[in-house]
């Protein structure tokens, strides 16, 4: 779940900024909630399942690896993000976007001193809003939405609720093109990062990464062949931030060279998820990073001195793990 996610942050941050953390909370708890889901992918169709059928092994192969992954990060990501909360709770001034804390409390809590009594109709509503959540869960994984069907419903779901809400044709016409106006310049970033990855594929750049990549780790020994493969789809994630386009375009190659150096392909696999859903936190060519901070207000450099010491330690337990499964040769 990666595109999904942006309409939770106008969600979300009204009201953690509410609670009395910053928009750099609000951020962290969306973007690596579902980023260090995607990093410790166990089973996710768009990356896992993927990779591993183009490296020619089943996704269970390696799945109690990512599963220990997936729940230590989790772990260690929780408690980085509840320090920061903690520490901007008590003092706001240690908040990395103080500077905007008076604009951002403007813009996302204009209207909430209101005494607004919470009606039978709000409350059919929420459950409206709720529901249209369950049916995108039903539609990605059981009926094969995508993005085309997804507006659909979205845009149905605006449209019935407005009508419950008796909003009139008016406020409702007018709530649809204010929200429409918040997210132009999300599109507009959205589009050049997209732009960066057409034209490094019309290029070839991406091909003639990939063919060096392959010949750095043709002859390395197992551990140091690992850890190369680690930090090479971390490179190329970066130009390539689609899980499942980078999986179809290295795991072909990279996977087969791991014969030769005695390591397993779902060990591989596991390599590549976790470097990809690492960079993807971060990538100023994701659509999803970028968008989530543009509607979050949190500016991209003040987003990488909030998260680099996480990705430190995170890469250091991808690592680690990465090595001591290839040393034990534990089948995981």
């Amino acid at each position: 779940m990666a595109e999904e996610t942006l309409a939770f942050y106008l969600i979300l941050t009204p009201v953690l900024i509410a609670a009395g953390c910053d928009a750099m909370v609000a951020v962290a708890v969306i973007l690596l909630g579902a980023g260090i889901g995607v990093l410790g992918s166990t089973i996710n169709a768009f990356s896992t399942v993927i990779a591993s059928d183009a490296a020619g092994v089943t996704f269970a192969d390696g799945l109690l690896l990512r599963i220990a992954i997936l729940g230590i990060c989790w772990v260690v990501t929780v408690a980085f993000v509840m320090r920061y909360a903690a520490r901007v709770k008590m003092d706001p001034s240690t908040s990395l976007v103080f500077d905007r804390k008076a604009t951002n409390e403007a813009h996302f809590l204009k209207d909430t001193d209101a005494d607004v009594e919470f009606s039978g109709l709000q409350k059919v509503v929420l459950i409206l809003f709720a529901l249209t959540f369950a049916v995108m869960i039903w539609g990605v994984s059981g009926a094969g939405w995508w993005m085309a069907e997804l507006s659909a419903l979205f845009l149905a779901a605006a449209i019935i609720i407005g009508v419950i809400a008796r909003l009139g044709e008016g406020k409702l016409v007018e709530a649809f093109v204010n929200g429409a106006r918040d997210l132009l310049g999300v599109a507009l970033i959205i589009g050049l990062a997209r732009g960066i990855v057409v034209v490094m594929d019309a290029g070839h750049i991406t091909d003639t990464i990939l063919h060096g990549a392959e010949v750095l780790v043709a002859d390395l020994p197992k551990t140091a062949f690992i850890l190369v493969i680690y930090w090479i789809e971390v490179g190329l994630s970066f130009f390539v931030p689609s899980t499942s386009g980078l999986a179809v375009l290295s795991m072909p190659i990279l996977a087969p060279v791991a014969d030769f150096a005695g390591v397993k392909r779902e060990l591989v696999v596991t390599a590549f998820a976790t470097a990809s859903g690492m960079v993807n936190l971060i990538t100023p060519t994701s659509a999803v990073v970028m968008g989530g901070l543009a509607i979050g207000r949190v500016p991209y450099e003040r987003w990488l001195r909030f998260v680099w010491p996480l990705l430190v330690v995170l890469s250091l337990i991808i690592m680690a793990a990465l090595v001591m499964t290839v040393i034990f040769g534990a089948t995981l």
